[in-house]
């Protein structure tokens, strides 16, 4: 199956993310979201410009937590939104909640070339 597009960010799936994830040759910024999540909806129209600005260094992806527990479970997500950076197919930064752009910007600046 694959994944599902949303907009700019396609959403993973338990199925697509070790491909989309895992084995992705770029870093690959993961967010953990719900559609009852007020600050997950403030921070995506962020996250989505980002995607875009940044395509050819990182890849941008998204996880519905209710949809995929067992992916938000086995990342220690309790709570949202949550952004995990994989990089050559590990878990390399994680914070949890909505930023401002600059502040992302700090977060992702190891990653981007």
């Amino acid at each position: 199956m694959a994944a599902k597009s949303t907009g700019p960010v396609d959403s993973v799936t338990e199925q697509t993310f070790p491909d989309r994830v895992l084995k992705a040759k770029q870093p690959v910024l993961v967010q953990f979201w719900a559609a009852w999540c007020g600050p997950c909806t403030r921070v995506t129209p962020i996250i989505e410009a980002l995607a875009a600005e940044h395509a050819g260094d990182l890849d941008v992806v998204k996880i519905n937590v209710d949809e995929e527990p067992g992916l938000a479970d086995r990342h220690g997500v309790s709570s949202i939104p949550a952004f995990v950076v994989y990089a050559d197919g590990t878990p390399a930064k994680a914070w949890t909640g909505a930023a401002p752009k600059p502040l992302l910007e700090r977060n992702l600046g190891p990653f981007l070339r």
